[in-house]
């Protein structure tokens, strides 16, 4: 049985506001990926001289940009904390997180008494 590198400890938390390092899109982190969890094909369709290793944590975040509201795949290494203070509009944010009051998120709590 081959020995993997230990997971690194992910930098960001499920509910942090970050923005992308390169691309103009910002978004909430509804879920962390120790390691690369997606396809093949979608890995080898970022351009070489930008795609990033996959051993290192990736994010699943509720993504908006000026234009349009979408769900992102990015790699650690691609994200920075945003400390704009801008609240976000994406529609899914509210049926998996809730406001914590200090600008980040939590998981929304259903059904609990």
């Amino acid at each position: 049985m081959p020995v993997s590198a230990p997971a690194r400890i992910a930098r960001f938390s499920i509910g942090q506001i970050v923005r992308h390092r390169i691309f103009p899109f910002r978004g909430v982190i509804f879920d962390v990926d120790p390691v690369f969890n997606n396809t093949e094909e979608w890995w080898l369709a970022i351009p070489e001289e930008i795609r990033p290793s996959k051993d290192q944590p990736f994010y699943h975040l509720f993504a908006e940009n000026e234009e349009t509201e979408y769900i992102a795949y990015v790699s650690e290494q691609n994200l920075l904390p945003d400390t704009s203070g801008v609240p976000l509009r994406h529609r899914q944010i509210e049926e998996v997180l809730e406001p914590k009051g200090d600008g980040s998120y939590r998981i929304r709590m259903s059904g609990a008494n």
